[in-house]
């Protein structure tokens, strides 16, 4: 019998997926830092509309932290792509960070003038909000944390 030469074995090819996951969820971390995060909204039946003044997340430091924390996970995420894919997990650092200040954005003290809401019936009321952007912000921070342990958990 002849013997014919085996193929080598191939290695198996490193996951991309999760590592590009973080870069996406870092960038967008990174762009809802400049959206509204919260504000103070005005609303008067009597001359029927509202008046709302908004904050964005870098007009604060907990929004400047998230920005960094969003280019962070970024890098991370890079990292993970170009190199081994098991560097894109240490972007849960950065993306538990992120929770942590966005957390603290909402629940801390930043003052009693922030937390009363006048309610005058129909002629006026005024209450602070929350916006869109810290919702998206939140989101992001997250999925960086899921990808960031998906990138760990995968094989690659």
């Amino acid at each position: 019998m002849a013997d014919y030469p085996q193929p080598a074995p191939t290695r198996p090819r490193a996951r991309r997926g999760a590592p590009l996951g973080v870069v996406i969820a870092g960038a967008l971390l990174m762009s809802c830092a400049v959206l509204p995060w919260a504000g103070v909204e005005a609303r008067s039946e009597l001359i029927g509309g509202a008046v709302a003044d908004d904050v964005r997340g870098v007009d604060a430091t907990a929004g400047v932290y998230t920005l960094v924390a969003g280019l962070a996970a970024l890098a991370c995420g890079f990292a993970g792509v170009l190199g081994r894919a098991r560097l894109a997990a240490l972007a849960a650092v950065p993306g538990g960070a992120a929770v942590v200040v966005l957390v603290s954005f909402v629940t801390g003290d930043r003052g009693l003038r922030d937390r009363v809401s006048v309610d005058l019936g129909d002629l006026l009321s005024i209450e602070p909000v929350i916006r869109f952007g810290w919702f998206a912000a939140l989101a992001s921070a997250v999925a960086v944390i899921l990808l960031a342990v998906a990138a760990l958990l995968r094989r690659g």
